[in-house]
Protein backbone atom coordinates (compact mmCIF):
# COMPACT_ATOMS: atom_id res chain seq x y z
CA UNK A 1 0.00 0.00 0.00
CA UNK A 2 1.26 3.54 -0.52
CA UNK A 3 1.65 5.83 2.31
CA UNK A 4 0.07 8.38 1.51
CA UNK A 5 1.78 11.10 3.89
CA UNK A 6 3.93 11.06 1.08
CA UNK A 7 1.16 11.71 -1.65
CA UNK A 8 0.86 15.64 0.22
CA UNK A 9 0.11 17.44 -3.06
CA UNK A 10 2.25 20.59 -2.71
CA UNK A 11 1.24 24.08 -1.34
CA UNK A 12 1.00 27.08 -3.37
CA UNK A 13 -0.30 30.49 -2.35
CA UNK A 14 -2.12 31.43 -5.92
CA UNK A 15 -4.02 28.17 -6.19
CA UNK A 16 -6.79 25.91 -4.15
CA UNK A 17 -5.07 22.89 -3.51
CA UNK A 18 -7.12 22.31 -1.26
CA UNK A 19 -9.96 22.05 -3.87
CA UNK A 20 -7.40 19.64 -5.58
CA UNK A 21 -7.23 17.40 -3.20
CA UNK A 22 -11.20 16.63 -2.82
CA UNK A 23 -11.13 16.06 -6.57
CA UNK A 24 -11.83 12.21 -5.39
CA UNK A 25 -14.03 12.24 -2.58
CA UNK A 26 -17.17 9.68 -3.05
CA UNK A 27 -16.35 9.05 -6.00
CA UNK A 28 -18.39 5.65 -7.40
CA UNK A 29 -17.29 5.44 -10.81
CA UNK A 30 -13.10 5.87 -12.44
CA UNK A 31 -13.82 8.61 -14.62
CA UNK A 32 -12.50 11.22 -12.70
CA UNK A 33 -9.56 9.45 -12.03
CA UNK A 34 -8.68 8.82 -15.93
CA UNK A 35 -9.71 12.06 -16.98
CA UNK A 36 -7.66 13.95 -14.86
CA UNK A 37 -4.85 11.35 -15.54
CA UNK A 38 -4.84 12.37 -19.08
CA UNK A 39 -4.75 15.78 -18.54
CA UNK A 40 -1.67 15.59 -16.68
CA UNK A 41 -0.32 13.51 -18.98
CA UNK A 42 -1.69 15.85 -21.76
CA UNK A 43 -0.38 18.89 -20.05
CA UNK A 44 3.04 17.39 -18.98
CA UNK A 45 3.54 17.40 -22.83
CA UNK A 46 3.48 20.98 -23.16
CA UNK A 47 -0.09 20.72 -24.39
CA UNK A 48 -2.74 23.34 -23.16
CA UNK A 49 -5.77 22.95 -25.16
CA UNK A 50 -6.99 19.59 -25.35
CA UNK A 51 -9.61 18.06 -27.39
CA UNK A 52 -12.39 15.62 -25.88
CA UNK A 53 -11.70 13.07 -27.90
CA UNK A 54 -7.79 13.47 -27.17
CA UNK A 55 -8.10 12.99 -23.53
CA UNK A 56 -10.73 9.98 -24.03
CA UNK A 57 -8.50 8.73 -25.78
CA UNK A 58 -5.92 8.87 -23.30
CA UNK A 59 -8.51 7.43 -20.74
CA UNK A 60 -8.46 4.52 -23.11
CA UNK A 61 -4.92 3.81 -23.51
CA UNK A 62 -4.03 4.09 -19.63
CA UNK A 63 -6.91 1.44 -18.88
CA UNK A 64 -6.14 -0.80 -21.59
CA UNK A 65 -4.06 -3.60 -19.69
CA UNK A 66 -6.63 -3.13 -16.64
CA UNK A 67 -9.29 -4.57 -18.50
CA UNK A 68 -7.48 -6.30 -21.83
CA UNK A 69 -4.57 -7.92 -19.99
CA UNK A 70 -5.53 -8.10 -16.29
CA UNK A 71 -9.48 -8.29 -16.67
CA UNK A 72 -9.62 -6.03 -13.95
CA UNK A 73 -13.19 -4.61 -13.33
CA UNK A 74 -13.81 -0.69 -13.57
CA UNK A 75 -17.33 -1.26 -11.99
CA UNK A 76 -21.00 -2.15 -12.97
CA UNK A 77 -21.80 -1.37 -16.85
CA UNK A 78 -18.54 0.91 -16.92
CA UNK A 79 -18.58 2.75 -20.24
CA UNK A 80 -14.61 2.98 -20.36
CA UNK A 81 -14.31 -0.46 -20.09
CA UNK A 82 -16.97 -1.86 -22.42
CA UNK A 83 -14.78 0.82 -24.60
CA UNK A 84 -12.29 -0.84 -24.02
CA UNK A 85 -13.47 -3.83 -24.86
CA UNK A 86 -15.22 -2.85 -28.35
CA UNK A 87 -11.33 -1.80 -29.04
CA UNK A 88 -10.18 -4.60 -28.81
CA UNK A 89 -12.40 -6.33 -30.31
CA UNK A 90 -12.78 -4.82 -33.68
CA UNK A 91 -8.65 -3.49 -33.50
CA UNK A 92 -7.14 -6.58 -33.18
CA UNK A 93 -4.69 -4.74 -31.00
CA UNK A 94 -2.57 -7.23 -28.57
CA UNK A 95 -3.79 -7.08 -24.87
CA UNK A 96 -0.07 -5.63 -24.29
CA UNK A 97 0.22 -3.43 -27.02
CA UNK A 98 2.26 -0.55 -27.19
CA UNK A 99 0.50 2.47 -25.42
CA UNK A 100 1.70 4.60 -28.35
CA UNK A 101 0.05 2.28 -30.72
CA UNK A 102 -3.23 1.98 -29.03
CA UNK A 103 -3.47 6.19 -29.25
CA UNK A 104 -2.39 5.52 -32.81
CA UNK A 105 -5.07 3.28 -33.75
CA UNK A 106 -7.66 5.54 -31.85
CA UNK A 107 -6.62 8.77 -33.36
CA UNK A 108 -7.54 7.11 -37.18
CA UNK A 109 -10.32 4.43 -35.82
CA UNK A 110 -13.72 6.02 -37.65
CA UNK A 111 -15.91 3.65 -36.01
CA UNK A 112 -19.65 4.81 -35.05
CA UNK A 113 -20.16 2.80 -32.13
CA UNK A 114 -16.69 3.90 -30.70
CA UNK A 115 -17.75 7.34 -31.34
CA UNK A 116 -20.96 6.97 -29.40
CA UNK A 117 -19.66 5.33 -26.60
CA UNK A 118 -16.79 8.24 -26.38
CA UNK A 119 -19.41 11.12 -26.24
CA UNK A 120 -20.91 9.17 -23.30
CA UNK A 121 -18.53 9.34 -21.15
CA UNK A 122 -18.58 13.40 -22.16
CA UNK A 123 -21.59 14.17 -21.14
CA UNK A 124 -20.62 14.31 -17.16
CA UNK A 125 -16.99 13.76 -16.54
CA UNK A 126 -15.66 16.82 -17.67
CA UNK A 127 -17.48 19.13 -15.82
CA UNK A 128 -18.25 17.41 -12.48
CA UNK A 129 -14.49 16.61 -11.74
CA UNK A 130 -14.17 20.20 -10.90
CA UNK A 131 -17.06 20.35 -8.59
CA UNK A 132 -14.70 20.62 -5.08
CA UNK A 133 -13.72 24.71 -6.72
CA UNK A 134 -17.34 25.37 -7.64
CA UNK A 135 -19.64 28.00 -5.81
CA UNK A 136 -22.76 27.27 -7.48
CA UNK A 137 -23.05 23.63 -7.42
CA UNK A 138 -26.21 22.47 -6.45
CA UNK A 139 -27.74 19.30 -7.28
CA UNK A 140 -30.39 20.75 -10.20
CA UNK A 141 -27.94 23.19 -11.39
CA UNK A 142 -26.22 20.13 -12.95
CA UNK A 143 -29.51 19.00 -14.87
CA UNK A 144 -28.53 21.52 -18.03
CA UNK A 145 -27.73 21.00 -21.59
CA UNK A 146 -24.26 21.16 -21.78
CA UNK A 147 -23.77 24.43 -23.34
CA UNK A 148 -25.37 25.90 -20.21
CA UNK A 149 -23.35 23.82 -18.30
CA UNK A 150 -20.42 24.99 -19.38
CA UNK A 151 -21.49 28.27 -19.67
CA UNK A 152 -21.79 28.63 -16.29
CA UNK A 153 -18.46 27.18 -15.07
CA UNK A 154 -16.78 29.61 -16.86
CA UNK A 155 -18.23 32.31 -15.11
CA UNK A 156 -16.30 30.44 -11.96
CA UNK A 157 -13.12 31.42 -10.57
CA UNK A 158 -9.87 29.90 -9.82
CA UNK A 159 -10.92 25.98 -11.77
CA UNK A 160 -8.29 24.05 -13.62
CA UNK A 161 -9.61 24.79 -17.09
CA UNK A 162 -12.28 25.92 -19.02
CA UNK A 163 -14.43 25.38 -22.04
CA UNK A 164 -14.18 26.99 -25.77
CA UNK A 165 -15.25 25.76 -28.73
CA UNK A 166 -18.16 23.63 -27.68
CA UNK A 167 -18.71 20.59 -30.59
CA UNK A 168 -19.54 17.26 -29.31
CA UNK A 169 -16.21 15.22 -29.42
CA UNK A 170 -14.28 17.93 -30.66
CA UNK A 171 -14.73 20.26 -27.36
CA UNK A 172 -11.89 21.85 -25.91
CA UNK A 173 -10.88 22.56 -22.56
CA UNK A 174 -8.15 25.27 -22.08
CA UNK A 175 -6.20 24.90 -18.67
CA UNK A 176 -5.29 27.87 -17.26
CA UNK A 177 -1.44 28.96 -17.06
CA UNK A 178 -1.07 28.73 -13.13
CA UNK A 179 -2.22 25.24 -13.15
CA UNK A 180 -0.57 24.29 -16.00
CA UNK A 181 2.71 25.35 -14.54
CA UNK A 182 1.95 23.68 -10.89
CA UNK A 183 0.98 20.52 -13.54
CA UNK A 184 4.47 20.44 -15.09
CA UNK A 185 6.57 21.30 -11.80
CA UNK A 186 4.86 18.95 -9.89
CA UNK A 187 3.71 15.63 -12.13
CA UNK A 188 5.66 12.85 -10.30
CA UNK A 189 3.77 13.80 -7.17
CA UNK A 190 0.25 14.30 -9.12
CA UNK A 191 0.83 10.85 -10.77
CA UNK A 192 1.85 9.09 -7.26
CA UNK A 193 -1.65 10.83 -5.78
CA UNK A 194 -3.48 9.47 -8.65
CA UNK A 195 -1.96 6.05 -8.58
CA UNK A 196 -2.79 5.85 -4.66
CA UNK A 197 -6.62 6.69 -5.32
CA UNK A 198 -6.36 4.00 -9.14
CA UNK A 199 -5.38 1.35 -6.31
CA UNK A 200 -7.57 2.03 -3.78
CA UNK A 201 -10.65 2.21 -6.15
CA UNK A 202 -9.69 -1.05 -8.10
CA UNK A 203 -9.13 -2.67 -5.06
CA UNK A 204 -12.61 -2.14 -3.88
CA UNK A 205 -14.07 -3.04 -7.22
CA UNK A 206 -11.97 -6.39 -7.40
CA UNK A 207 -11.54 -7.12 -3.87
CA UNK A 208 -10.06 -11.33 -4.48
CA UNK A 209 -7.59 -9.89 -7.31
CA UNK A 210 -3.79 -10.40 -6.00
CA UNK A 211 -1.31 -7.38 -7.23
CA UNK A 212 -3.55 -4.83 -7.70
CA UNK A 213 -0.89 -2.06 -8.02
CA UNK A 214 1.49 -4.43 -10.82
CA UNK A 215 -1.88 -4.29 -12.75
CA UNK A 216 -2.36 0.10 -13.81
CA UNK A 217 0.26 -0.16 -16.36
CA UNK A 218 1.81 -2.50 -19.51
CA UNK A 219 3.35 -6.25 -18.27
CA UNK A 220 6.97 -5.85 -17.52
CA UNK A 221 8.91 -8.80 -18.63
CA UNK A 222 9.68 -11.19 -16.16
CA UNK A 223 12.64 -12.77 -15.18
CA UNK A 224 12.53 -16.81 -15.18
CA UNK A 225 16.35 -17.33 -16.35
CA UNK A 226 16.69 -19.27 -12.23
CA UNK A 227 13.56 -21.27 -13.05
CA UNK A 228 14.33 -21.84 -16.52
CA UNK A 229 17.85 -23.17 -15.61
CA UNK A 230 16.33 -25.38 -12.78
CA UNK A 231 14.25 -27.04 -14.96
CA UNK A 232 16.88 -27.37 -17.96
CA UNK A 233 18.81 -28.74 -15.10
CA UNK A 234 16.48 -31.81 -14.29
CA UNK A 235 15.51 -32.59 -17.93
CA UNK A 236 19.58 -33.60 -18.31
CA UNK A 237 18.88 -36.27 -15.51
CA UNK A 238 15.61 -37.55 -16.70
CA UNK A 239 13.05 -37.22 -19.30
CA UNK A 240 10.65 -33.82 -18.15
CA UNK A 241 7.18 -34.63 -20.23
CA UNK A 242 4.92 -30.91 -20.91
CA UNK A 243 1.85 -31.24 -19.42
CA UNK A 244 0.14 -29.40 -22.04
CA UNK A 245 1.82 -31.29 -25.00
CA UNK A 246 2.46 -34.75 -23.11
CA UNK A 247 5.96 -34.80 -24.89
CA UNK A 248 9.57 -35.23 -23.87
CA UNK A 249 10.55 -31.81 -24.05
CA UNK A 250 14.15 -30.89 -25.13
CA UNK A 251 16.06 -28.87 -22.32
CA UNK A 252 16.84 -26.52 -25.64
CA UNK A 253 13.18 -25.59 -26.03
CA UNK A 254 11.82 -25.04 -22.53
CA UNK A 255 10.08 -21.84 -21.97
CA UNK A 256 8.33 -20.81 -18.25
CA UNK A 257 4.62 -20.91 -18.21
CA UNK A 258 2.48 -19.73 -15.35
CA UNK A 259 -0.39 -22.45 -14.69
CA UNK A 260 -2.67 -19.26 -13.74
CA UNK A 261 -1.90 -16.38 -15.89
CA UNK A 262 0.75 -14.02 -14.46
CA UNK A 263 -1.78 -11.18 -15.32
CA UNK A 264 -3.93 -12.87 -12.63
CA UNK A 265 -1.78 -13.95 -9.69
CA UNK A 266 1.44 -10.93 -10.71
CA UNK A 267 3.73 -13.43 -9.19
CA UNK A 268 6.26 -15.93 -10.26
CA UNK A 269 6.29 -18.73 -7.33
CA UNK A 270 7.79 -21.40 -8.17
CA UNK A 271 4.44 -23.90 -7.68
CA UNK A 272 2.71 -21.76 -10.17
CA UNK A 273 5.51 -22.59 -12.89
CA UNK A 274 5.94 -25.57 -15.17
CA UNK A 275 8.18 -26.12 -18.17
CA UNK A 276 6.50 -25.80 -22.00
CA UNK A 277 7.67 -24.98 -25.54
CA UNK A 278 8.01 -21.68 -26.05
CA UNK A 279 5.06 -22.15 -28.79
CA UNK A 280 2.78 -23.45 -26.23
CA UNK A 281 3.26 -20.98 -24.20
CA UNK A 282 2.68 -18.08 -26.57
CA UNK A 283 -0.60 -20.46 -27.80
CA UNK A 284 -1.73 -20.68 -23.88
CA UNK A 285 -1.38 -16.59 -23.64
CA UNK A 286 -3.61 -15.58 -20.73
CA UNK A 287 -5.54 -18.37 -20.59
CA UNK A 288 -6.27 -20.87 -17.82
CA UNK A 289 -5.57 -24.35 -18.80
CA UNK A 290 -8.77 -26.67 -17.98
CA UNK A 291 -8.51 -27.82 -14.62
CA UNK A 292 -9.80 -31.48 -15.02
CA UNK A 293 -7.29 -32.15 -17.30
CA UNK A 294 -4.26 -30.42 -17.04
CA UNK A 295 -3.93 -30.36 -12.87
CA UNK A 296 -3.11 -33.80 -12.66
CA UNK A 297 0.09 -33.54 -14.49
CA UNK A 298 1.01 -30.41 -13.15
CA UNK A 299 1.13 -32.80 -10.16
CA UNK A 300 2.99 -35.31 -11.89
CA UNK A 301 5.80 -32.72 -12.91
CA UNK A 302 6.01 -31.02 -9.50
CA UNK A 303 6.67 -33.64 -7.79
CA UNK A 304 8.63 -35.32 -10.15
CA UNK A 305 11.18 -32.05 -9.79
CA UNK A 306 10.36 -32.27 -5.68
CA UNK A 307 11.70 -36.36 -6.46
CA UNK A 308 14.88 -35.22 -8.07
CA UNK A 309 15.41 -32.63 -5.94
CA UNK A 310 15.91 -35.32 -3.12
CA UNK A 311 17.65 -37.38 -5.40
CA UNK A 312 20.08 -35.48 -6.91
CA UNK A 313 22.45 -32.82 -5.20
CA UNK A 314 22.98 -30.06 -7.80
CA UNK A 315 18.97 -29.96 -8.15
CA UNK A 316 18.71 -30.02 -4.75
CA UNK A 317 21.21 -26.85 -4.94
CA UNK A 318 19.27 -25.13 -8.00
CA UNK A 319 16.03 -25.55 -6.26
CA UNK A 320 16.92 -23.56 -2.82
CA UNK A 321 18.68 -20.98 -5.16
CA UNK A 322 15.25 -20.38 -6.69
CA UNK A 323 13.15 -20.67 -3.95
CA UNK A 324 15.03 -17.61 -2.26
CA UNK A 325 12.99 -15.49 -5.65
CA UNK A 326 10.53 -17.97 -6.11
CA UNK A 327 9.35 -18.82 -3.27
CA UNK A 328 7.97 -16.38 -0.83
CA UNK A 329 5.76 -18.04 1.77
CA UNK A 330 7.38 -19.72 4.80
CA UNK A 331 4.34 -21.56 4.82
CA UNK A 332 3.80 -22.99 1.05
CA UNK A 333 8.17 -23.41 1.46
CA UNK A 334 7.62 -25.50 5.04
CA UNK A 335 4.72 -27.23 3.45
CA UNK A 336 4.65 -28.11 0.16
CA UNK A 337 8.55 -28.62 0.07
CA UNK A 338 9.51 -29.94 2.87
CA UNK A 339 11.34 -33.53 3.08
CA UNK A 340 9.39 -36.88 3.19
CA UNK A 341 6.40 -35.99 0.81
CA UNK A 342 4.43 -38.72 -1.09
CA UNK A 343 2.94 -37.92 -4.56
CA UNK A 344 -0.49 -37.88 -3.04
CA UNK A 345 0.21 -35.64 0.15
CA UNK A 346 2.07 -33.06 -2.35
CA UNK A 347 -0.34 -33.30 -4.62
CA UNK A 348 -3.10 -32.44 -1.95
CA UNK A 349 -0.69 -29.43 -0.52
CA UNK A 350 -0.67 -28.33 -4.10
CA UNK A 351 -4.43 -28.14 -4.86
CA UNK A 352 -4.80 -26.16 -1.81
CA UNK A 353 -2.74 -23.75 -2.50
CA UNK A 354 -3.56 -23.50 -6.44
CA UNK A 355 -7.19 -24.15 -6.86
CA UNK A 356 -8.87 -20.78 -5.17
CA UNK A 357 -6.33 -19.12 -7.02
CA UNK A 358 -7.57 -20.97 -10.61
CA UNK A 359 -11.01 -20.68 -9.27
CA UNK A 360 -10.85 -16.59 -8.50
CA UNK A 361 -9.38 -15.95 -11.81
CA UNK A 362 -12.04 -17.98 -13.71
CA UNK A 363 -14.75 -16.08 -11.88
CA UNK A 364 -13.01 -12.90 -13.33
CA UNK A 365 -13.72 -14.28 -16.58
CA UNK A 366 -10.21 -15.64 -17.86
CA UNK A 367 -11.25 -17.97 -20.09
CA UNK A 368 -10.43 -21.73 -20.06
CA UNK A 369 -8.04 -23.62 -22.50
CA UNK A 370 -7.10 -26.50 -24.11
CA UNK A 371 -4.15 -27.41 -26.49
CA UNK A 372 -4.62 -28.09 -30.07
CA UNK A 373 -1.61 -29.25 -31.76
CA UNK A 374 -2.86 -27.04 -34.87
CA UNK A 375 -2.41 -24.07 -32.21
CA UNK A 376 0.65 -24.16 -31.30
Amino acid sequence: MLDTKALLLPQTDNLQIGCLSRLFDNMSECYKLFWFQAIVNLVSDGKTELSYDELINEMIADSWYMVSEYNLNLGPADTLEALVHHVHNVSRLKTSEKKEKILDYLRDCDDSILRSKKRTLTYQVPYRLQAPFMDFVKKDEWKVSEKKLAQKINQEKRLIYYFSALNGLQTEIRITPEWQDYIVKNQAVLRGWICYHMVAYLQRRNPDVPGIIKKLNPPQERKLEKVQKYWKMIAEVMPVRDIYAEGILDRKDISIDHFVPWSYVAHDELWNLSPTTKSINSSKSNSLPTWAIYFPRLCEIEYLSYEAGQKYGQIKKAFEQCSREHVNSSEVMGRLYRDGLDRDTFSGYLEEIIHPIYQSAHNLGFKEWIYEKSNA
